[in-house]
This record gives C-alpha cells, structure tokens and sequence, in this order.
C-alpha cells in the first residue's frame, strides 16, 4: 500500500490557505464571520499560517442547530476560522484518496453527485432483476474515531498531517452523544461505550472521512462479493443481482463486515426485493458547511 509522506507543507503554505479561504466562503459572503476574517483576511491567514507551521493550532467551538430534512438532524457549525482548514487539509488528502475511491461512490465527490447516483441507479435497475437496498443505522453518531485514525494512518505517512486529521477529529468527539443509541460488537469489554466516535454533520472533513470510512465496504462489496451492480451515497447503498439467494448471501457478508467498523445496518428494511417494485435511494444534499 503506497504512504504519502511530506504533506504538511503543502497544506499549510499561505496560497493553499488563501485557496482555502476562497472556497471556505463560497455561497457566505455575506455571513457576519466570513465577513469579519475577510475585514483583517491578509492577518487571518497569515495567523494560520504561523499556527499551522509552528502546530499550535487549536479549533475553536462548535455551534449547534437543528434541521428537519425531513427527519430531524443536529448540525454542528465549525468557526469560519476552522473550516479554512478544514479545506486546506481537503485540498492537499483528498485527490490522494479520491484514486483509492471506487467509481460508484456518488456522494461529496467532484463529478459525481445526485444525478450521476440516479442516473447510475436506472441503468442498474435496467439490468438485474433484484435489488438490496441498504443504509446505516446513525451512520455519523456511529464512526468510530480510533478506527478512523487507523485508516487514516495507513495512507498519511507524515506525522503532523495526521495529528492535524487526529486533532479535528478530537474535536468533535461527543457532539452527536446524544444521537447514539449504544451498539455491542463481538470481543467488546466494559470500556467500548466510552469509545470516542461521531463526526459533526456540517463539516467538510465529516462528508470526506464518511467517504474514506465506507471505502472499506465499497472495496470488500466489489472485490470480496464481486458484485458488479453496486453504488453508494453517503450511508445509503444498493447492491443488484439476477437472483434473490445471491443477494442474500451478501446481505449477511456485509452485516458480519460491518462489524469490524463497528456498523450495523437497518436489517428490518434490508431485504432483496424485485426491480419492478422500485427502489428508493437518499440523495438528499448534505453539504451544510
């Protein structure tokens, strides 16, 4: 598996931050803290320029909010500070993952995105008789940070990247708690409900971690189960096959899988149905940033 070394550099030069910034306000020009970094701009990127390259970042506070859409979601905003990071950091890891993702992943990804899942979803429909459609259960609330950082550290081979990837995902340690209904896996002792986990809807490295958290399913569906009709949105995924067993059979592959990401899906409503029925695949935008 290749590492990619010396990132640091790249994420925390003044023009990757000024790149950063540009894409960090898109669409909140008008917002009473992008306007206020942008009064003092040539300041506040110099500033973290200095806290990224002496690492003596620290993120701010998050500020919560509810949307209904249409089920209820707690939104966890990071100070406009922040997400220039946020994207300085998206700028430099993300096209390094983007060459592990698999093709039919749709979700927060350049390129892809509702119409290209639906559309992808047709002709899959088009094709095979039978369908699985599934979706994880508290999919954010549930990502297991130490987990993620394993993954995380078995691409980034440079030590301050991933203590600046460790750091916001320690920020967010607790902000869905109460979104979580506690989960037991197999080999779990007395301490795995302490176990850091959750990722804040409504940050940029959330909806990209998500991502790099499920690329582990979307290889083993693929290249594991060899399943030629699959796709992805977020936490939402439909398999496709000709028959009702072989779709079964993955459907309980894919539940003892996720364990190992400490996941469980919405086995209730997890069941091979035929095409001509229909399927419904989430793709609702969830870009809050």
């Amino acid at each position: 598996m290749k590492t990619y070394k010396n990132l640091y550099t790249q994420i925390s030069d003044f023009n990757n931050l000024y790149l950063a910034w540009r894409k960090a306000r898109k669409n909140k020009r008008y917002k009473v803290s992008t306007a206020r970094f942008e009064q003092n701009l040539d300041q506040e990127l110099l500033g973290l320029h200095r806290d990224l390259v002496t690492q003596s970042y620290q993120p701010g506070e998050y500020v919560h909010f509810t949307i209904h859409e249409p089920k209820r979601r707690l939104i966890s905003a990071a100070p406009f500070r922040d997400r220039v990071v946020h994207h300085a950091l998206c700028n430099v890891i993300e096209p390094i993952y983007e060459r592990k993702f698999i093709y039919d992943s749709y979700a927060n990804r350049t390129g892809k995105g509702t119409h290209a899942a639906l559309d992808r979803c047709t002709h899959f429909l088009r094709r095979y008789n039978y369908a699985l459609q599934c979706d994880v259960q508290q999919f954010f609330p549930a990502i297991d940070h130490a987990i993620l950082k394993q993954i995380l550290g078995r691409t980034l081979a440079c030590p301050p990247t991933l203590a600046l990837c460790e750091q916001i995902i320690d920020g967010g340690a607790g902000v869905l708690r109460d979104e979580y209904e506690m989960r037991w896996f197999p080999g779990d002792d007395l301490f795995a409900a302490a176990r850091p986990r959750g990722l804040p809807i409504g940050n940029l490295t959330s909806q990209f971690w998500a991502n790099v958290y499920l690329n582990k399913l979307d290889q083993f569906v693929k290249h594991t189960l060899r399943c030629k009709g699959y796709l992805r949105y977020v936490d939402d995924f439909l398999l496709f096959a000709d028959d009702k067993a072989t779709l079964h059979r993955w459907r309980s592959e894919i539940i003892a899988f996720l364990q190992s990401l400490r996941l469980t899906l919405h086995e209730n409503r997890t069941h091979p149905r035929p095409v001509r029925q229909g399927v419904t695949l989430s793709v609702r935008r969830r870009t809050y940033q």
